[in-house]
């Protein structure tokens, strides 16, 4: 945890900027989300309680950094350390009242959704773009039918 707080929109800006530039190579994804699974199939309703289309990069590059991503298409199962990670990383802008912080809240209620259901796995997607791909995986193919919905 970390005592930084942004509280104005520019010090969000100022801290995404600082984290796109720490990332070599780093590439905005198209769409990203953050989901739940359980051992099973679902719909992507059901996995991705909010998706991220264009909008919100602080949290997409949070992820990103947590991640190890920098570009294109993929899918990466969290961990609970992981997803605290990335929740931790994020939390300095609840201090900026200029925004609602849906990702934020989101993780943390998925955070509390996987401790309390076995067989729940996190995983965070990111999409390069919307174009559907042959080789995509299911998280990633479920990710752009919610982007599309």
């Amino acid at each position: 945890m970390t005592d930084e707080r942004w509280t104005t929109t520019e010090e969000i800006a100022a801290a995404r900027e600082r984290l796109e530039d720490a990332i070599e190579g780093y590439e905005r994804p198209a769409a990203y989300a953050v989901g739940l699974t359980v051992d099973g199939d679902a719909a992507a309703e059901e996995v991705f309680p909010r998706v991220d289309r264009g909008e919100n990069f602080l949290p997409a590059v949070v992820l990103a950094s947590v991640c190890g991503h920098v570009r294109g298409t993929a899918t990466y199962l969290l961990d609970e350390q992981r997803l605290q990670e990335a929740i931790d990383l994020l939390s300095p802008a609840e201090a900026c009242t200029a925004y609602d912080h849906p990702n934020l809240a989101v993780w943390r209620q998925v955070r509390a959704e996987a401790a309390d259901r076995p067989g729940a796995h996190v995983v965070a997607v990111f999409l390069g773009d919307l174009q559907p791909s042959p080789t995509e995986r299911r998280y990633e193919r479920l990710l752009r039918e919610a982007a599309a919905g």
